[in-house]
């Protein structure tokens, strides 16, 4: 039985991960603050068949994720944990991002899903086996103007993750990084800008099933999107600002 935890589960990519996760033969742990929508969740993959624990837990509590994780791997070894648990940052006039907005966005994106890999980490290693994913983004590539604080913490998540794929690769633990493009969900929709190629959050799963199960060091998509992106940082200053003027956006008030 497949021992799988998701953070971020009670709406969007991580909903959706855990529903195409969800079969007779899988244990999943789930993992969000919301905790009506993350029992909807579990209804729906306990319907499905799947053995699941839904857990209330804000990812910035680090002696409460690494006591989780520890308690979860004692009772069954974790097989994968994907790092998903995110927001967005900006802010709602299209200001200059507010310290506080920016610390949080910071802690929640980047030390909350640290918080959750290392202890990971750790305790695969010890057994020689697991999988774990970091859900960046393709602002990582081309840093947003209305998100400075969700942009680094999403690049510092693609460096770290691909710095840890190769160092413990050898060692038998896969570590690989996800980064979208635009995607339909709750978060998503506190966004007002320009949104291209944009898909629905089991549209997004289906390429980021597909991509961990064939061990890709980046899972990156829609191709166009995460093409462009890529090229990004290489543009001149110039280029790049008037390349990057149509993704400005404001934040909606959060739900």
């Amino acid at each position: 039985m497949p021992r799988i935890l998701i953070t971020g589960a009670s709406s969007g990519i991580g909903a959706a991960l855990a529903r195409h996760y969800a079969r007779a033969d899988a244990s999943l742990i789930l993992i969000g603050r919301n905790v009506d929508r993350l029992e909807a969740v579990a209804r729906d993959c306990r319907a499905s068949g799947a053995t699941v624990e839904a857990v209330r837990l804000d990812t910035r509590d680090r002696a409460a994720a690494i006591d989780l994780i520890h308690k979860a791997d004692a009772a069954q070894p974790l097989d994968l944990v994907i790092a998903n648990a995110a927001v967005n940052g900006g802010n709602q006039k299209g200001e200059v991002e507010p310290e506080a907005t920016a610390f949080e966005t910071a802690d929640i994106n980047y030390t909350g899903s640290l918080n959750i890999v290392l202890p990971t980490l750790t305790l695969m290693l010890q057994r020689g086996r697991g999988q774990i994913v970091l859900m960046s983004s393709l602002a990582a590539y081309a840093p947003l103007q209305d998100a400075p604080a969700y942009s680094g913490a999403k690049a510092a998540l693609v460096a770290h993750g691909l710095a840890l794929r190769q160092k413990v690769g050898p060692r038998g633990v896969k570590v690989n990084v996800v980064a979208p493009g635009y995607v339909k969900t709750p978060m998503g929709g506190e966004l007002k800008g320009w949104r291209p190629l944009e898909m629905s959050a089991e549209e997004a799963a289906r390429h980021i099933v597909k991509g961990i199960a064939k061990d890709r060091d980046v899972v990156a998509f829609p191709l166009v999107l995460a093409a462009l992106a890529r090229t990004v940082l290489l543009l001149p200053e110039s280029v790049r600002r008037a390349s990057l003027y149509a993704f400005r956006f404001q934040r909606r008030p959060r739900r």
